[in-house]
């Protein structure tokens, strides 16, 4: 199956706040906010969304390429991908720059303060779907990267007829909304949490019903309360997968994408799909850093069967077809 997957590759700083960021957010005085948390740890790790991306779909059997630029002090993250089986030939190093870094504090509700520095990421645009389409591509996937490089590749994948999944996310405060409409209208999927839906209709000037007709599928995740996934009228409810215990949720969205792209890529049922992107991201959240996880596909299916029994799209997973 042959996925390009767009997007951030950096270096995640993840710091632990051993308090909660509201008791020290003044409401009357947010239009004036000056605070400083002071954290007990920090934690470098590999990060980025595209390459977390492609690292959960390895684990699940896939071989995605990774499209995006970096800098020159990416090649031991590089020799790390490419044991993992995940193709880097669309991977640019530019010279004198440094590889994106991505800064976040996590308090004790698992809420997020972040910092995003783009570094070789602004080069983006250098790179195209047009010197990478050999052999043809079954799903592109555009998410957070610089704006300019997400315009491009949203016309480029119109122009050249490859299906692609638009995944503004974090870059919809940095995307304007006639842009934004563009990458919705004629995607394959648009994929985002329950605040940016909110974001992007506050972009767009679109509501719930214009946002669901501008893709072919719509998929909404609300943390602990699970995800909905809206299809041609239908809204499909993914439960969770309770965690075994609880590590740090940086990156739990990009695996919750890595399940549902396998799931597409394969055209399982949006109930099935749905809960590989729920198990996916319960493995990351287990875990601190969003690459720390490991697991086999089988380990994977059988702790599957454990959280939401026996289905008949596991035969296929089992057997790699």
């Amino acid at each position: 199956m042959s996925v390009v997957i767009t997007g951030s590759i950096a270096y995640d700083y993840i710091m632990s706040f051993p308090g909660y960021f509201k008791d020290h957010i003044l409401p009357e005085k947010i239009h004036e906010i000056s605070v400083s948390f002071l954290v007990d740890s920090m934690k470098k790790q590999r990060g980025g969304i595209a390459t977390n991306i492609a690292y959960n779909l390895a684990l699940l059997g896939e071989r995605p390429k990774i499209m995006a630029t970096v800098g020159e002090d990416f090649e031991d993250y590089r020799r790390w991908l490419e044991l993992h089986y995940i193709d880097t030939s669309a991977i640019i190093a530019i010279p004198d720059e440094f590889t994106a870094s991505f800064f976040v504090s996590t308090d004790k509700s698992q809420n997020q303060i972040a910092s995003f520095y783009t570094g070789a990421m602004a080069h983006a645009h250098l790179v195209s779907f047009q010197d990478h389409v050999n052999g043809g591509i079954e799903l592109a996937v555009i998410s957070p990267n610089d704006p300019r490089a997400m315009v491009q590749y949203v016309a480029e994948c119109k122009e050249l007829g490859i299906p692609y999944i638009y995944d503004a996310s974090q870059q919809i405060i940095r995307l304007s909304g006639e842009d934004l409409r563009e990458g919705c209208t004629g995607s394959k999927m648009i994929v985002l949490n329950d605040y940016e839906l909110e974001m992007l209709k506050n972009k767009t000037g679109w509501n719930d019903e214009q946002i669901a007709a501008s893709t072919e599928t719509l998929i909404v995740t609300y943390g602990e309360k699970g995800s909905k996934i809206h299809h041609r009228g239908r809204v499909i409810e993914i439960p969770i997968a309770p965690p075994r215990q609880i590590g740090e949720p940086t990156g739990t969205g990009d695996a919750y994408r890595a399940g549902i792209v396998k799931g597409v890529l394969h055209k399982f049922s949006w109930e099935f799909t749905g809960r590989l992107g729920s198990l996916a991201a319960t493995y990351a959240l287990e875990q601190y850093g969003t690459q720390s996880h490991r697991y086999t596909l089988e380990e994977f299916i059988e702790r599957f069967r454990k959280e939401f029994g026996e289905w008949e799209e596991l035969k296929r997973l089992e057997t790699r077809d």
